[in-house]
């Protein structure tokens, strides 16, 4: 029953419940000690009343002292050990009744006893010799005062306790209700945001933080981080479908476009091969959209896997150089390469050398006819960097912090596609990353750009000489 209530009741009863128990303890503990305080000053002040009176009995044995006596609100009796009364005092019209205490006895006693009234007492059996002759001292005083205060008390402390417990409630009540207040607007504003899901437009928006302080405050921020980049992966993956569906239809609509015309009538052989060496030029343009969508899934589930061996790469680079060189001299497009320096390394080749295409493709797609692309390759302390110069049309400052999303596109419309189908800076990107390094831009429109790819070299664990059977195999 209690997993059906609100937080906010369950909170509450659970509060009132540790506070009820607590202070019920207290008050009862209190009030047994008070109880056992006030029997501890009735006993204190009965063997103050009985000793002046045992020393006169010892003194006089033949006095009848305790027949004479009669003090308001005080009791006595002289008994010998069989229990029989020798003496009382004038205010006693019976013997006390002592309720089952024991008259044998070395060491004073305390009880309670009933008097012939049927009035309740709190007595003292105070044992002593006169003489040779044992005898004991009873002394009674009644305990209805002391009895009421410890009564009264006690329901005065019922009383505090059930008004304490009420006021516990209220605010337990209360303090819950404005503490959970923030939870409250979080689960409103989060249902909103869970309406505006499909919203093309984003559904985050900022939860409300009643204070940065506390937990309520804290879980709110970690909220307000984590729905903002749900969001933005949302926004990020709508476009990114948006824009493969895209790319993907371009060459499939060649495809099919050629498809129906090579079927509408029968083809010469030459027509046939022209169209199938059309269809090859989509297909690659697919392959390559396919495997550069397998490779950034890959880097997004963090499965990009490496395999790491020792080698040049400045050989790697002069390979990417030598493969590229064919396109270059076809827009007539100079590669100059300042690669004399050899760079050892520990990465994965394959991996390396399509992220040196990438930018090599880039460098000469993006170039005017009659220009230069330089290559160089540095050796720091600390990190390898692998630079590619254009001469081409340049990026303008407001496309720079976009140019590593997919199938972003800063050139003019005219200027054509890049190699890898839109994917090609954000491949590069996931490949540095998973290497630990970085990629710099510095690019002026009409001038060209400049992007530098920087990579660590704490990986590095052989010397030049132990890699150069790796060197000559690729040479070789």
């Amino acid at each position: 029953m209690m997993k059906d209530r609100s937080l906010r009741f369950r909170m509450m009863v659970l509060f009132c419940t540790v506070v009820g128990v607590i202070l019920g303890a207290s008050y009862l503990a209190f009030w047994g000690l008070l109880a056992h305080e006030v029997s501890t000053q009735l006993n204190r002040q009965l063997q103050e009343t009985t000793r002046p009176i045992v020393a006169d009995l010892i003194a006089e044995p033949s006095s009848q002292d305790i027949n004479r006596m009669d003090i308001a609100g005080q009791f006595f009796e002289l008994l010998d050990p069989a229990g029989h009364v020798l003496q009382r005092s004038r205010n006693l019209e019976a013997p006390i009744d002592l309720k089952g205490l024991s008259i044998s006895i070395s060491q004073p006693t305390f009880g309670i006893a009933t008097l012939g009234t049927g009035e309740s007492v709190r007595i003292a059996l105070i044992p002593f010799q006169q003489g040779t002759k044992p005898l004991v001292l009873a002394v009674a005083i009644p305990t209805f005062g002391t009895n009421r205060v410890v009564d009264s008390f006690g329901g005065i402390a019922v009383s505090l306790f059930l008004v304490s417990l009420l006021a516990t409630a209220l605010i337990s009540t209360l303090y819950v209700g404005r503490s959970l207040a923030p939870i409250t607007a979080l689960t409103e504003h989060a249902a909103l945001m869970a309406n505006r899901v499909t919203n093309r437009e984003g559904f985050w928006s900022p939860l409300p933080v009643s204070s940065r302080h506390d937990e309520l405050g804290r879980l709110a921020e970690t909220f307000n981080h984590l729905l903002q980049s749900v969001d933005s992966a949302v926004r990020q993956l709508r476009q990114f479908v948006t824009d493969a569906s895209h790319e993907l239809r371009t060459p499939l609509s060649v495809l099919h476009g050629e498809t129906e015309l090579m079927l509408s009538k029968p083809r010469t052989a030459e027509e046939y091969r022209e169209t199938l060496c059309l269809f090859d030029d989509e297909f690659k343009k697919l392959t390559r959209i396919v495997e550069g969508l397998f490779t950034l899934s890959m880097a997004d589930a963090g499965q990009l896997h490496l395999v790491c061996e020792p080698l040049y790469i400045n050989e790697v680079l002069e390979e990417a150089c030598a493969l590229v060189s064919s396109r270059a001299r076809a827009k007539n497009i100079r590669i100059v390469r300042d690669l004399d320096q050899e760079v050892p390394y520990v990465g994965d080749e394959a991996f390396l050398h399509q992220l040196f295409l990438i930018f090599l493709d880039n460098a000469i797609k993006y170039s005017l006819s009659g220009t230069s692309v330089r290559v160089t390759l540095e050796n720091r302390d600390d990190e390898v960097r692998a630079s590619f110069a254009d001469q081409g049309v340049g990026i303008s400052n407001e496309h720079l912090p976009f140019i590593f999303e997919r199938f972003y596109r800063a050139a003019p419309a005219n200027s054509g596609e890049a190699q890898s189908g839109g994917l090609g800076l954000a491949i590069a990107q996931a490949i540095v990353g998973a290497q630990g390094g970085s990629i710099e831009c510095e690019s002026t429109p009409g001038v060209g750009s400049t992007f530098t790819v920087v990579l660590p070299v704490t990986q590095l664990r052989e010397t030049p000489s132990e890699i150069t059977p790796k060197r000559k195999l690729i040479l070789g």
